[in-house]
């Protein structure tokens, strides 16, 4: 345990001491809610803004829990993690702590916007709803922490990472309904997006967030928080069971993944000959 809380502090440290990084967390999301708002005013949506902001809101833990896996590449490439592999520690542990500081780096950055949000109208009806809010937001983290523990661990190298995040994030951001909604794709998108975990992880959050439990099928639907495959209905509750399942297999394999990396032939230089390479 205490190795796991060492790399979690140290990472979460590198994190805070970010300045730059803190402020635009700030502002890049509420560029995108007012940009985004006005493309949902088209839809069903009772209130887009807060229909939007729900959909950035769990959008932004997705791509921060993927994204900070690039540490563990350069932790992998600077020596680092070689270092923490002397010592007699299971690499397991080791994963486990990336895993954790990803996915309180990546809730953070969620808390901090929905604070943001709860002055420009985002309110709740229920003293539960933030709690669920975070829990979901944890939850969320550490599934796709563990998803990006995992490419880095197959991947290896940092540039090779970044392109292959960039191929991973960007169709899955622009196909789980949070930037355009699926009833403006075309049909073929739209069934792509039903093999997306984040359009689950998305509509869940945002029955949480903005409390729409209480809604029928159809108006479910017509919001686009359950979705309709043939006559079978995937409701909020069966997104989050989409989305356990598919954490337990990132988790396993991420561990896996990890605990068969050879770190011994991986090392700066190979890594600069890698780039120029490439």
């Amino acid at each position: 345990m205490r190795i796991i809380g060492a790399l979690w502090l140290r990472n979460v440290k590198l994190f805070v001491r970010n300045r730059v990084q803190l402020v635009l967390i700030i502002i890049m999301p509420f560029f995108y809610l007012y940009l985004l708002s006005t493309i949902f005013k088209s839809t069903a949506v009772s209130n887009p803004i807060n229909y939007v902001l729900a959909g950035i809101v769990i959008i932004v833990v997705f791509q921060t829990s993927l994204n900070i896996a690039t540490s563990t590449i350069e932790d992998i490439v600077s020596g680092y993690m070689k270092e923490v592999l002397v010592s007699p520690v299971k690499r397991i542990h080791i994963s486990l702590g990336q895993i954790l500081a990803s996915t309180t780096i990546a809730t953070f950055q969620g808390i901090i916007i929905l604070i943001v949000g709860y002055f420009i109208g985002m309110k709740y009806s229920s003293v539960i709803t933030p709690f669920a809010i975070i829990g979901f937001m944890i939850f969320v983290g550490l599934v796709f922490s563990a998803f990006g523990l995992f490419l880095a661990a197959v991947v290896k190298n940092s540039q090779t990472f970044q392109i292959t995040s960039v191929a991973v994030t960007t169709p899955i951001t622009f196909l789980c309904g949070v930037y355009v909604p699926l009833s403006l794709l075309p049909n073929g998108l739209q069934y792509l997006a039903l093999l997306n975990p984040m359009t689950y992880a998305t509509a869940f959050f945002r029955t949480i967030s903005l409390e729409k439990f209480s809604l029928s099928t159809d108006e479910l639907l017509a919001e686009q928080l359950a979705f309709k495959i043939n006559q079978f209905i995937i409701t909020p509750q069966i997104s989050v069971l989409i989305i356990f399942l598919f954490g337990i297999i990132c988790l396993f394999l991420a561990t896996f993944a990890f605990s068969k990396v050879d770190f011994s032939r991986m090392n700066r230089t190979k890594a600069a000959k890698d780039i120029f390479q490439q």
